[in-house]
């Protein structure tokens, strides 16, 4: 049961740091490429791989790991942005976002997994 309430309000709180980023860029940057979803994305990336290499305890793994990247990355806004830039023909913004967003999320997962791991020890 406890483990429920970490991941309630780890998924809380992630909730509201993507809604309260994402409010600032989409007011600050230009939405041609959805740069504060590959912002929040490939972030989310590096601080899971973090959490994962240092191999902390479980009920921190859940909080954040769970609850928080659960709600703070958004695969689901990622497609929908996609799908929007298909129908707009933007091929090129297309072909950025999609490569970006899934190289720039793998190799910050592993920048931060191994810094996990550093700095565990």
């Amino acid at each position: 049961m406890i483990s429920l309430v970490w991941v309630a309000l780890g998924g809380f709180l992630g909730a509201c740091t993507r809604f309260i980023i994402s409010t600032w860029g989409n007011k600050k940057f230009h939405p041609i490429l959805p740069r504060v979803t590959l912002f929040i994305n490939v972030s989310g990336s590096f601080l899971l791989g973090l959490l994962v290499g240092g191999a902390w305890n479980e009920n921190l793994y859940t909080f954040l790991g769970t609850g928080f990247m659960g709600a703070y990355t958004t695969f689901s806004t990622f497609n929908m942005e996609n799908v929007q830039l298909i129908k707009k023909r933007e091929w090129k913004v297309l072909f950025v976002y999609v490569v970006g967003s899934y190289g720039l999320g793998i190799l910050f997962a592993g920048i931060g997994f191994y810094g996990g791991t550093w700095m565990k020890g």
